[in-house]
């Protein structure tokens, strides 16, 4: 078992049409987001101009969320509201709209991941996916087989967990909680 503790500060910013984003982490680790060949990326975007246009990906199911404030978005020219910490999921191939200024998290998996899911943890969970991802929404400790793990709000922890082992995990505060299996 891996882990990689990503903190945000760490994270090198660029560009997008609407705004800023920071990558975190992008799987494998020779892939090149430019060339659309990665199986998951992790990231944080500011959204600064509105409307924005999403970026479009192809072959990729993404999650949402917003850390600041709510979401005013068009989807497909369907308008819909999603408020803080809300998990929004969506195929990376629409036609996405924002409204809204404000940062937000962003996971983009491939169609190639048999299974993933996205959600808020709060206390205690057991994972035993291929992939954990961990993201703090604020000051947080994670717990994990009894080790702890000081987080800052924004960082990231990921366990490669190959092996699919049960990971017990303990949580201070609520983060987003992410598994992936290939």
């Amino acid at each position: 078992m891996n882990l990689h503790h990503l903190p945000k500060e760490n994270c090198t910013a660029s560009v997008w049409s609407g705004g800023l984003t920071y990558e975190y982490m992008i799987y494998p680790k020779t892939a090149r987001y430019a060339d659309r060949d990665f199986v998951f990326r992790i990231s944080s975007a500011t959204i600064e101009e509105t409307p924005s246009e999403f970026t479009k990906f192809k072959g990729y199911q993404r999650y949402l969320v917003m850390l600041d404030n709510s979401l005013h978005i068009e989807i497909n020219k369907e308008k819909r509201t999603y408020e803080k910490y809300e998990i929004m999921e969506f195929n990376s191939d629409d036609d996405v709209t924002s409204y809204t200024k404000g940062i937000d998290f962003n996971c983009m998996v491939s169609e190639k991941i048999s299974h993933h899911k996205l959600i808020i943890t709060k206390s205690e969970q057991h994972f035993n996916a291929q992939i954990i991802i961990l993201f703090s929404l604020d000051t947080t400790v994670i717990k994990i087989n009894e080790k702890s793990y000081n987080l800052k709000p924004y960082d990231l922890l990921v366990i490669e967990n190959q092996k699919k082992e049960n990971v017990m995990l303990h949580f201070s505060n609520e983060c987003l909680s992410g598994i992936l299996d290939f």
